[in-house]
């Protein structure tokens, strides 16, 4: 898996000051994406497990609430993810944010991308679509992508972060 950037400091990417990675590759190609070079799976670095301690150790700051994992995307890396978001999980008790361009109902469909979201404790999912745009939302871009609370959802009852309490 190759990485776009890694944020030790991010405040516009969910609740808090939060760590994020960005990984690179995304075959979806939404209309005015802001982040159209990370749609290169090639483009940027190889993630290493220097990259991942690294992660850890920005997580494990007292003024750091929790990790972000953005892209691209990052459910065309999800083998990578699984194996780094439990290195993550069992050195830090941080939340973890993870935005996605397809659905939860796709996404938990298939085997290792619920795997990764059970890993996980928000999704925000759904394509950016330019005529939904909203600057007014808070951690994302259009009015048709959704705050997941994966803790609560289940596979017959999507349940979403209240906004209020962010």
């Amino acid at each position: 898996m190759n990485y776009a950037q890694i944020r030790q400091y991010d405040v516009a990417n969910g609740p808090g000051i939060r760590c994020t990675f960005f990984v690179t590759g995304c075959s979806l190609n939404c209309k005015n994406c802001f982040n159209k070079e990370y749609q290169d799976p090639n483009f940027g670095e190889k993630w290493t497990d220097t990259q991942t301690n690294q992660v850890i150790d920005y997580l494990n700051q007292e003024e750091i609430d929790g990790l972000t994992i953005l892209g691209g995307e990052p459910f065309e890396s999800c083998d990578d993810l699984i194996e780094i978001v439990g290195k993550i999980r069992e050195n830090t008790n941080k939340s973890i944010w993870i935005f996605s361009g397809y659905t939860y109902e796709t996404l938990s469909q298939k085997q290792n991308c619920k795997k990764l979201l059970d890993m996980c404790d928000v999704l925000v999912d759904g394509r950016f679509v330019e005529e939904l745009k909203d600057l007014r939302l808070k951690f994302r871009g259009s009015s048709n992508q959704r705050l997941i609370d994966l803790n609560k959802t289940t596979m017959d009852d999507i349940i979403l972060v209240d906004e209020n309490k962010l």
